[in-house]
């Protein structure tokens, strides 16, 4: 799999937020596979539901993190990607690592894209 041109660097909060899901849905199915056990003393019984909390509740999670939208630093950090992205494939030119395609250059402008509305 290529980089994207951008070159961004996910920080460690965003790289273990999968794993907080997964952990939180097997704390839950543990509790529930646990209660059940001691209830029923059924080994099998304890186990089915240990399963299906752990699936429900790691569904339920990953549908609820779905919903939330991303604030004004994410949107610019992925529109900043988007127009990189754009940028190279036009002129067939990769930018710098670490330089954003809008900071520098007559792109900021809008001159160089026809497109692009003129600032006045």
């Amino acid at each position: 799999m290529t980089k994207p041109t951008g070159d961004y660097e996910p920080s460690r909060r965003e790289l273990l937020r999968p794993a907080e899901y997964v952990g939180g849905a097997a704390i839950a199915a543990l509790f529930v596979g646990g209660v059940a056990l001691f209830a029923t003393r059924d080994l099998m019984l304890a186990a089915i539901g240990t399963g299906g909390v752990f699936i429900i509740v790691l569904m339920v999670l990953a549908l609820i993190a779905m919903t939330f939208k991303p604030d004004a630093a994410e949107t610019a950090e992925l529109e900043g990607a988007a127009d990189a992205a754009a940028k190279a494939d036009a002129t067939g030119e990769h930018p710098v690592a670490g330089e954003t395609p809008d900071a520098s250059g007559p792109d900021s402008a809008g001159t160089d894209r026809p497109d692009a509305p003129t600032r006045h």
